[in-house]
């Protein structure tokens, strides 16, 4: 009972203010109707999902934002992180994000906007996607110990198909490429047009613990103009890494 009630916490999260409906909830879980409907009441019961007045959407609740007040200082990578993103934006133009691991899924934590005309927003603050699926994501999973990779692998694989049209050997090669470079590279694969680089942020322990990624139109993501900006995001990585809490 409890690992349902956090699936739907988890998609609610994802859905921001908007929220989403029984009938989605019940179809992105595979539950019934009804046990999606009981679980909801039983949250709304303890303030972590509310209803919305149009009476069709479910959200989160003031006590989910509580909780993560509580849980911030321990885990919120944002106060270490934003200097160097925004020095980043500002200097290489595009929108930079951070994304933070949340078991086989990536959460957008933080992101800044770069002063190009043409402005790249592809992740809201708060959205979730397995590892692997968005550039953040992928530096992450290629950067695993092997035994935790091969078990992660085996439960993004039917999410990152489903979503995205990704197979495995498509997403083991990217994986493998992204080894080779020291950085992830995705063109059109989540965005048609949207071109993403990501580095991952490593711990005291060596552990891939975030990224961070930077997303431009096609036409601003040039050969040279990647291989520069993996070098400033690796750059940073490495300085971030040796701020973030333990």
């Amino acid at each position: 009972m409890l690992e349902r009630s956090v699936q739907l916490l988890k998609l609610l999260a994802t859905a921001g203010r908007r929220g989403l409906a029984l009938t989605q909830l019940s179809k992105s879980t595979d539950m019934a109707h009804s046990t999606v409907h009981r679980l909801l009441r039983q949250l709304m019961q303890e303030r972590l999902v509310v209803q919305r007045e149009t009476g069709k959407g479910y959200a989160l609740g003031p006590l989910a934002f509580e909780l993560g007040l509580a849980a911030a200082p321990s885990y919120d990578l944002r106060e270490h992180c934003q200097p160097g993103m925004r020095q980043l934006a500002e200097e290489l133009g595009d929108t930079v994000y951070l994304s933070v691991r949340s078991g086989i899924e990536s959460v957008c934590q933080a992101r800044e906007e770069g002063p190009s005309p043409i402005r790249v927003n592809t992740l809201s603050i708060g959205s979730r996607r397995p590892l692997g699926l968005g550039a953040g994501g992928l530096a992450i999973l290629s950067h695993l110990p092997a035994a935790e990779y091969e078990e992660v692998m085996s439960h993004i694989l039917p999410r990152v198909q489903t979503e995205a049209g990704l197979d495995e050997r498509t997403l083991r090669a990217a994986v493998a490429q992204t080894r080779r470079n020291g950085y992830s590279f995705i063109r059109n694969r989540v965005t048609l047009g949207v071109t993403a680089v990501g580095v991952p942020i490593f711990d005291s322990l060596d552990r891939p613990i975030a990224a961070i990624s930077i997303a431009a139109i096609d036409e601003r993501m040039r050969a040279d103009r990647i291989a520069l900006l993996a070098a400033n995001l690796q750059q940073q990585a490495r300085l971030m890494g040796r701020l973030a809490p333990v």
